[in-house]
């Protein structure tokens, strides 16, 4: 399989299994809902934010806006790093966390831009695709999150009480990679 077969199978089955999962939850939870895996452990919670890390939001309508366009021109430069490494041959450990980088941060932008004119509301219900009432505008949709990992949870403590999507883990998978395949990555170059 060529370099660049590895990134194109890598990002379309990192998309393709991120939007399949936040479709399920969006479709058959309601907003809070949450069925527990393993007690303790592993929990699927259906949540929702504007885009940014633990719901964090800045700017109101231009701070989403802002963080959408943003995460756009990311893109363009993940894209544009990926083709220089598949074009210079770099070690295929590199390509494919360059390629799941690529698929989490287009994964969340779908979220992002398409979610709010496809979606209704899924608060005290379970929403529907492709809806004649959707929930918000283009640009302005909401990221849905729904793994959950606390690894305690006491009474009144929880440590890491992060929820997230497929699109977060793969680029934290992503990053994971280029530490491990760094001498790859970023090579040192030799002085003259």
């Amino acid at each position: 399989m060529s370099k660049r077969s590895i990134a194109i199978f890598t990002v379309i089955l990192a998309i393709v299994i991120d939007q399949v999962s936040k479709i399920y939850v969006k479709t058959h939870f309601f907003l809070g809902e949450e069925v527990v895996v393993f007690p303790n452990w592993f929990i699927i919670h259906f949540t929702e934010n504007n885009g940014m890390a633990w719901g964090f939001e800045f700017g109101g309508k231009a701070g989403k806006l802002f963080l959408t366009l943003f995460r756009l021109v990311a893109v363009t430069g993940i894209i544009y790093w990926l083709a220089q490494t598949i074009k210079n041959k770099i070690h295929n450990g590199v390509i494919i966390a360059i390629s799941l980088i690529l698929a989490g941060a287009v994964g969340n932008i779908i979220d992002s831009v398409f979610y709010g004119v496809i979606f209704d509301s899924s608060r005290g219900k379970i929403a529907t695709l492709f809806s004649d009432n959707p929930y918000g505008e283009l640009f302005y949709g909401k990221v849905v999150d729904m793994l959950y990992f606390p690894l305690y949870k006491g009474e009144s403590f929880t440590f890491f009480n992060a929820i997230f999507n497929g699109a977060d883990s793969w680029i934290t998978i992503g990053v994971a990679l280029l530490f491990i395949f760094n001498k790859y990555a970023f090579p040192k170059t030799k002085k003259e």
